[in-house]
């Protein structure tokens, strides 16, 4: 019998892979005890805390070049995501807005003249984001907001035309210092012709607060979030000609004459807000990170939480029952999956040439609506796998359960996101079969694998344009209605399908006969065949498996959970998250139930009746879970 609750060796070989070289700074800042996690729930304190944490980021960044050379980075900035959203979901929140989407506008477009942007990267002045409006998420391109044209002084005035154009949920209010936003708005020329929507560098508010003509609201309190979200609308805000940012996309000359390498106001937008991609890989680092950490502090917890045991007088960890590690397995599968993709998507978006740049921006996309949906199942897993204790603010796991919400919302909801994804593969040519049957195949073989998923690729692949065929000509919503079902399904084998790639890539990469290559083969196996379940039956009925291997997933995947059970605390350790902040957490310690003595408590002696004694926390407990 497997002991499951041991720690056989190490399988650091497996660190590299996962974290990438950029991970130093920000692993080592997120260890430091400023940065560990409070447990708070006061909301305003938590806002309070990610604003002076983000001056240390700056204080970090600095050491190595500047805030610039963060926005110009992505893998730098990926990775900044990545390690500080397990601890702080609204740190990671303000500096991926302030870094990425603010400073990284900046810095890839220009304007009529030089900025100085050292107030912003001394983060003197806080940067926001201005981009969606009340009416208008996902459809961003139809945005009301206006940007006039003023001859007589050679710049634009901002103008919220109803409350359906207010923009909606920027982090615009006083809090964390005076604040300055890049703020889309539509261009409305020297003719009054409107040429679409562009980017402004507005200052927003000062240090008494919202400077003339700017108007902001905070919004109710979001669920996980604790950012400073609000409405923000502009009465004939006056900005100079300088503050439109300009490149291919277009710009005015000094009298307000439109000119733009780019045909076309959709086009013209899309180049603007290009730092949405990056966001989108930001966000995808987001939620592996969080995975990661939150699967590390399950397994600690299972295997130092014990139970009684079968014998009289035994007790077993938590760890040893398979109903409890074979859910925790499948997720580390899954988190690896998760994480190599990102990996993969980064290094494709960042090395993709112009003729690859709409394919990498699509996987980039599908790969953050994957991997963010994936998270939210990993960790409400890890949450219930820790009990009653998993709900305390004191684990942190409420927070990472809550806050990845966040992550599937922002940078484009995943289910419009898959759905943009889905028009586009069905409108290109199917992915050929196979040509290789399953007889004689295994299921643990990679080729095997992909075969299977390739296939499920081409069936959806056929079903929705099938579907699409089968309404009358004329009505392009039907038409698409009727094959959305299977094109969505088409998307989610295609992202399984890369998240394969991606672990098969990482396997090959090490040295044959290693724990760590057969680690990720059995990890790579096990996500596969669990991803299996589901389509097994059509593949079945294609040819493309045999009755005797759809029988067989069954037994397979429970042996692999069980081989990968005993490796399951390694496989965690993998992670490389901090001891500081897993020991931060009461969870996270061996000794988690001395969070809950008592020194006034009858097993201490004469118990005195206190309002402690009588069912209060003592301060002690209190500053433990504080």
């Amino acid at each position: 019998m497997h002991d499951t609750t041991r720690l056989p060796g190490t399988l650091d070989g497996l660190t590299p892979l996962l974290i990438g070289p950029e991970a130093g700074r920000w692993r080592a800042l997120v260890a430091r005890d400023s940065l560990l996690p409070t447990g708070t729930t006061d909301r305003e304190e938590r806002l309070r805390t990610a604003y002076r944490r983000l001056r240390q980021v700056r204080d970090v960044q600095a050491e190595a070049g500047g805030g610039l050379g963060l926005a110009r980075d992505l893998a730098a900035l990926a990775s900044l995501h990545e390690w500080t959203a397990p601890v702080d979901p609204d740190l990671s929140t303000v500096a991926g807005i302030h870094y990425n989407l603010f400073l990284g506008s900046l810095v890839d477009h220009a304007g009529p003249g030089a900025r100085d942007l050292g107030p912003y990267e001394a983060v003197e002045r806080v940067g926001t984001f201005l981009c969606t409006e009340v009416a208008h998420g996902n459809d961003a391109v139809a945005l009301e907001t206006r940007a006039e044209w003023d001859a007589e002084r050679s710049g634009f005035v901002l103008t919220t035309p109803h409350a359906g154009a207010q923009k909606f949920m920027p982090n615009t209010s006083t809090c964390g210092g005076p604040k300055t936003a890049v703020v889309a708005a539509r261009l409305i020329d020297r003719d009054g012709t409107d040429q679409g929507v562009f980017l402004f560098l507005v200052d927003l508010t000062g240090p008494e607060g919202p400077l003339p003509g700017v108007r902001v609201r905070r919004l109710p309190d979001r669920m996980g979030s604790s950012v400073d979200h609000c409405l923000t609308s502009f009465d004939r805000v006056f900005v100079p000609r300088a503050a439109l940012l300009t490149g291919d996309q277009g710009g005015v000359d000094e009298t307000g004459a439109f000119t733009a390498a780019l045909a076309g106001r959709r086009r013209r937008f899309l180049v603007s807000i290009g730092r949405v991609t990056a966001g989108r890989i930001c966000m995808s680092a987001s939620a592996v990170g969080s995975a990661r950490l939150a699967l590390a502090l399950a397994v600690r917890y299972a295997r130092h939480r014990t139970i009684t045991g079968v014998r009289a007088g035994e007790r077993v960890p938590l760890l040893a029952h398979r109903t409890h590690h074979a859910p925790l397995v499948e997720a580390i599968a899954t988190t690896y999956a998760m994480n190599l993709l990102h990996r993969a998507a980064l290094h494709r978006w960042l090395h993709h040439t112009p003729a690859e740049a709409a394919e990498a921006a699509r996987e980039s996309a599908v790969a953050k609506a994957w991997i963010t949906w994936q998270a939210r199942s990993v960790l409400t897993e890890c949450r219930e796998r820790c009990g009653a204790q998993g709900l305390l603010a004191n684990n942190l796991l409420p927070f990472l359960v809550t806050g990845i919400e966040g992550a599937i919302t922002a940078e484009g909801d995943n289910l419009p996101v898959y759905a943009k994804a889905a028009a586009e593969l069905v409108a290109s040519p199917a992915v050929p079969r196979p040509a290789s049957g399953p007889a004689g195949r295994e299921l643990t073989d990679y080729g095997f694998q992909r075969d299977l998923f390739t296939t499920a690729e081409s069936l959806h692949h056929e079903h929705a344009r099938a579907a699409m065929r089968s309404v009358p000509a004329g009505d392009a919503l039907d038409r698409w209605n009727a094959g959305a079902p299977a094109a969505l399904r088409l998307v989610e084998a295609h992202a399984v399908g890369q998240a394969l790639d991606a672990l098969a890539a990482a396997e090959a990469g090490l040295a044959h006969g290693t724990p760590e290559r057969t680690a990720l083969a059995d990890l790579r196996t096990l996500f596969a065949l669990t991803r299996l379940d589901g389509t097994a039956a059509g593949l079945l009925a294609e040819g493309a498996m045999t009755a005797h291997q759809v029988r067989a997933l069954s037994g397979l995947r429970e042996a692999l959970v069980a081989d990968l059970a005993p490796r399951a605390a390694a496989l965690t350790a993998a992670f490389s998250v901090p001891s500081e902040v897993l020991d931060a957490l009461p969870l996270g310690r061996p000794d988690f139930l001395d969070t809950y003595d008592d020194p006034g408590g009858p097993w201490h002696g004469d118990p005195v009746l206190t309002e402690t004694a009588a069912g209060t926390l003592p301060p002690a407990a209190v500053g433990a879970l504080s």
